[in-house]
């Protein structure tokens, strides 16, 4: 059925050839009453209802409507609506101006007026497809978090940023280990970490600063055909797109105070750098500090972000950014349960654990320091065509203390251990990509036809001392060597031990390339297409102590995608179905014998899902609904054989998993002032053919099978009150298998809801705000085959200066 499914697929356009229904794509201009742009101004065919807005350029367009008389209506909330009735015909027909009756002042407060309504979402992406695409016209699931909304919540950092979408829950923190020491993600039942942005690789090995984010794109499923497989999962990925420059002079200072010595500055400073506005530029910058609610622990960091935008001509812009963050935190607590034997203790409640103790001092702590230095250049061949490049340098370091806990004991589970080791690891990536972009018709087809090129290049270079047994602590009492511990003791036990450092270099290179396109076979029917091919290069591990090289290996992997979009109602409601690939490269193994290969294929993820979009009331209701079904092959698993009357251990590549489930997000502005997010998310994963310990069970990584979470804020918008308004939200998570095993038993993080508030004032440019989170105090837990308690009940308060 998938094979048939496919080559329907590919027949569509060949079976839409003949279609004698002549269609044209038409542009124009909406200015002002003073010959300026009009930006941001709702644009409708109708009577097909088909809506748009106006650009930067005061631009609108509209793709694939039918030859004859339609009429185009001009209109914006306390905007006079214009209407006139336009003739279409030929390819391309371009429409007279419209002129408005208001100056460019008035539209750009009736403008800005009318967007606070819309804050809470985004209509299309650059990303996602690697082109400009409606998201009811693209067949992939993706939800965006704007920093809008951030505001609303009062969010100062990046991991309760994503709890605005469906799908996804926090595994556990950031620990500045190298090499993935950035917090993981459970998402469609996968880990993963945010590891993008703008669309191509930038990997932190420590918490990620949102001063300078636009949008968080939430990407789901496997994404191999447009990302490759390195810097990615198969659950989805996590795209950052930053703030730009703009030419308008502008920016905003804020500073937040909160429980736990929470400390707070930022500023987003841009403008015009010269009198043509040809030179834009911006700067977001931050100091972060924060503490815990336990007796030890705290993170600070510094973060610096500068962009400079050119406009050398009318075909070609150059976009300069640059991100500098440096850090110093302790590790955060998790306890590692014991993976040997049956668990007493079933649940974060039956362990002897007093979770306000953190098991470290202040003193235990490590630096990231983290740099991205990126460059895009993006040129307009000709009406039909586009040349985007991009080139990242990313270098990321971790330089201290990585310690944590774990339980030992054979006979309770009461005594634990203290471990630790001394970090020092350097990574580097240099990610560079090509795209070509063609928007042209075939006969009365659409094409938008992307052709990418994708270099990708990773190195670490480790000098670690071995991990160390430091002490061992009961945690049913008040144990007196708790104290004892800090650099100088961990110090004193790397000296003692006899196991070796770690002195290695890592290196791999992908090269990949991709082709997609969005064929409109009509214009409520729309196929897209993509395959994409990649070429790992492991340049194996270089061992400074012994100069030998090994692990070093070559694998290809193909990986294609197709989808279909019909929209019921132009623009407003659609329905879609995908097929989705992602693939992983797997090293070779060493097997006992030599006629039994250790050559090992790319682990394959291949996702079908259908499902709802809906965009209605000119943005004010938007709504995506899916069920996907996610299965992996290739997998690999431990097997025994006899030979010569012995057993011997081999690998086989056989294993499976399935990970499926559905999810629904919602954004609303029903009226004005008010706005709402929503979603939900079911996930039901299980390993299908795996190690007899885990066979048939819900993988640890996997989550919490249902998810919800929703937020609405309220802003009075007239009277003598105007600004003051409410926010109020939920964060639902059902009860976690972490750890999931025929040695072990199961353990199992209960079910948590917590309840946040806020209350804000907008008065002028000043922004005044106060944020309750975890109102009710509920002591809950995340973890993955680790337990990490969270945040308990905090304060936050905010004031903002905007010019």
């Amino acid at each position: 059925m998938k094979n048939l499914f496919l080559n329907l697929l590919f027949l569509i356009p060949i079976l839409a050839i003949g279609q004698t229904t002549k269609y044209a794509n038409i542009s124009g201009f909406v200015l002002s009453a003073d010959g300026k742009p009009a930006v941001g101004i709702t644009v409708k065919v109708l009577p097909e209802e088909r809506t748009t807005s106006t650009d930067k350029d005061g631009r609108y367009a509209f793709n694939n409507l039918a030859e004859g008389k339609h009429i185009l209506a001009v209109s914006a909330i306390g905007l006079q609506t214009q209407q006139r009735e336009i003739t279409v015909h030929g390819q391309r027909f371009e429409v007279s101006p419209f002129q408005l009756a208001e100056n460019q002042s008035r539209l750009r407060e009736i403008v800005i007026n009318a967007k606070r309504d819309q804050d809470f979402s985004r209509t299309s992406s650059d990303y996602v497809a690697k082109m400009p695409l409606a998201n009811l016209e693209n067949p992939q699931v993706y939800t965006v978090i704007t920093k809008e909304l951030l505001k609303s919540q009062v969010v100062t950092n990046f991991d309760d940023a994503l709890k605005n979408t469906s799908g996804l829950d926090k595994l556990w923190s950031s620990t500045g280990r190298p090499g993935d020491g950035a917090a993981y993600f459970s998402l469609r039942g996968f880990a993963t970490q945010a590891s993008m942005v703008n669309g191509i690789a930038s990997i932190s090995n420590a918490g990620i600063d949102p001063a300078n984010v636009e949008t968080i794109e939430v990407i789901k499923g496997p994404s191999g055909a447009l990302y490759g497989g390195a810097p990615i999962n198969f659950g989805g990925l996590i795209n950052i797109v930053t703030k730009k420059p703009l030419d308008t002079l502008g920016g905003s200072v804020n500073y937040t105070a909160g429980s736990y010595a929470q400390h707070r500055v930022t500023a987003d400073v841009y403008g015009p750098l010269t009198a043509n506005k040809k030179l834009t530029g911006r700067l977001n910058t931050a100091y972060h500090h924060r503490g815990t609610f336990q007796d030890a622990g705290f993170s600070k960091s510094i973060f610096v972000a500068p962009s400079l935008a050119y406009q050398v001509n009318d075909r070609l812009n150059i976009l300069l950014e640059a991100e500098v963050f440096d850090s110093e935190v302790t590790n955060p607590l998790m306890i590692f349960l014991n993976r040997g034997r049956q668990l007493f203790a079933r649940t974060p409640g039956e362990l002897a654990f007093d979770y306000n103790k953190s098991y470290t001092n202040n003193d235990v702590t490590a630096k990231t320091p983290t740099t991205n230095l990126r460059g895009t250049a993006s040129y307009k061949i000709s009406d039909r065509w586009t040349s985007t490049t991009n080139v990242n340098y990313n270098r990321r370091k971790s330089d201290g203390y990585y310690q944590y806990v774990s339980y030992n004991g054979t006979l309770n589970d009461t005594i634990i251990s203290r471990l630790a080791a001394y970090q020092n690891s350097v990574s580097q990536i240099v990610n560079a990509q090509q795209n070509f972009v063609g928007d042209f018709n075939i006969g009365a087809m659409r094409n938008r036809l992307l052709i990418g090129l994708d270099y990708l290049s990773q190195q670490t270079e480790n000098h670690h001392s071995p991990y160390v047994f430091v002490d061992s602590l009961n945690t049913s009492i008040d144990d007196p060597r708790y104290g004892n511990y800090g650099p100088a003791v961990i110090d004193a036990a790397i000296a003692a031990s006899t196991s070796a450092p770690t002195n290695n270099r890592t290196r791999n290179q992908v090269f990949g390339a991709y082709i997609s396109n969005m064929l409109d076979i009509t214009p409520s029917l729309h196929l897209l297409l993509a395959l994409r091919v990649d070429r790992f290069d492991n340049k194996g591990t270089f061992n400074f102590d012994t100069d030998v090289t090994s692990g070093n290996y070559l694998q290809t992997a193909f990986s294609p995608k197709a989808g279909l979009v019909y929209a019921i109602w132009k623009d407003q409601l659609s329905v879609f179905a995908n097929y989705q690939n992602g693939f992983k490269n797997l090293a070779p193994v060493v097997q006992p014998f030599p006629d039994i290969s250790g050559i090992l294929k790319p682990q394959q993820a291949n996702q079908w899902e259908g499902g709802v979009k809906m965009n209605l009331l000119q943005n004010r209701l938007a709504l995506t609904a899916s069920y996907y079904n996610i299965s992996v092959t290739n997998s690999t698993r431990g097997e025994s054989i006899i030979r010569d009357g012995r057993p011997y251990n081999i690998t086989v590549q056989d294993g499976t998993r399935l990970s499926r489930g559905f999810e629904i997000d919602l954004t609303a502005s029903p009226l004005q002032g008010l706005q709402l997010i929503a979603s939900y998310s079911y996930n039901d994963s299980e390993m299908t053919n795996a190690a007899a310990s885990v066979n048939g069970r819900r993988p640890v990584e996997a989550g919490p099978k249902n998810l919800a979470n929703f937020w609405a804020t309220y802003a009075i918008p007239t009277g003598l009150v105007k600004g003051l308004g409410a926010g109020f939200g939920i964060n639902y998570a059902s009860e976690n298998v972490i750890t999931n095993s025929l040695p072990t038993g199961e353990f199992t993080l209960p079910a948590y809801t917590l309840v946040n508030a806020s209350v804000f004032y907008r008065y002028k440019q000043f922004d005044f705000a106060v944020k309750g989170n975890n109102l009710s105090d509920t002591q809950y837990f995340r973890g993955w085959t680790t337990v990490e308690p969270q945040m308990r009940r905090n304060w936050l308060g905010s004031v903002a200066y905007s010019f």
